[in-house]
């Protein structure tokens, strides 16, 4: 299988996607991923990114309906390939794996 290094944002985006339901709008995406973390971003930033990552295979985008609110554009709207499924579930076994290992002397100073 082919593997893809993906970073926080990307995984952030990602998952933001799959929480908006797929078929996500760039501005949307950008207003989810800014309340749930409380970061400000560039729309420049996730557009790059959503890119990026439709070039790697984690996502794939269509056009939407034409609007009048957009003046007669068209959305570019984003989906989460089986790829980028399968890439976010690696991603989180090997999380859970590692906060699973860590030692319980280690998490007690969290707690502290």
């Amino acid at each position: 299988m082919k593997r893809t290094g993906i970073g926080e944002f990307e995984e952030l985006v990602l998952l933001t996607i799959c929480v908006l339901e797929n078929d996500a709008y760039a501005l949307d995406i950008k207003e989810e991923v800014e309340n749930r973390t409380n970061r400000r971003m560039n729309i420049s930033a996730i557009h790059t990114t959503l890119y990026r990552m439709e070039d790697k295979g984690l996502l794939q985008s269509k056009l939407g309906e034409a609007s009048q609110v957009r003046g007669g554009k068209r959305k570019r709207l984003f989906s989460v390939t089986a790829f980028g499924l399968k890439s976010l579930s690696e991603i989180n076994e090997t999380r859970s794996r590692l906060w699973k290992d860590i030692p319980s002397s280690i998490l007690n100073a969290l707690n502290t």
